[in-house]
């Protein structure tokens, strides 16, 4: 059985098949969505800049170098440029505030009623962040990117990394515990 990495490099080499990129699609997809999800907290805009993510992957694989930097890493580099274009294009910045679509995972009403104000709350506090530091939740909590990840994409050191998600999670963690 071949593994995810072995198909992504398959997926950048004359043999490709459309097999391989469905195969690193659903692995990667998740994780690239995620991202764009915590970024803007718009599921439509999520889907379509994850679309968009992927068919540019496809579009320049042959620029793929893997001998530089994991395919991960490459991809989301990519989401990140993404993510950096749509604000370019649209000239202001969509705050977490707009959204007010939930996933429905429970039945229950009084559940559902708190999971809104509870994300209300969340994307409230979140927006109240430097551009700098949503991003990095977004990678981080997000995409679910370890800080070395992180650190490559974003020209830091995995040691700053670390020190700004630990600030910004204490910063959450009071703005999340005052009345």
């Amino acid at each position: 059985m071949t593994s995810i990495i072995q198909k992504a490099y398959a997926w950048f080499s004359d043999q490709a098949s459309e097999a391989d990129f469905e195969d690193v699609y659903r692995a990667e997809m998740p994780r690239v969505y995620n991202f764009f999800r915590y970024r803007f907290g718009d599921v439509s805009l999520a889907e379509d800049l994850t679309s968009e993510t992927f068919e540019k992957a496809w579009k320049h694989r042959e620029k793929y170098k893997r001998d530089l930097s994991a395919f991960s890493t490459w991809l989301f580099t990519i989401a990140k440029r993404v993510s950096i274009d749509y604000q370019r294009r649209r000239h202001f910045e969509t705050s977490l505030n707009e959204s007010t679509d939930l996933p429905v995972v429970n039945a229950y009403v009084e559940d559902l009623i708190q999971k809104k104000e509870d994300f209300e709350r969340l994307s409230s506090i979140l927006s109240q962040l430097s551009d700098r530091d949503r991003g990095l939740v977004a990678l981080k909590y997000g995409a679910g990117l370890t800080n070395r990840s992180i650190a490559r994409l974003c020209g830091l050191k995995e040691s700053n990394v670390a020190v700004i998600l630990h600030r910004v999670v204490i910063k959450l963690r009071t703005e999340w515990e005052m009345p």
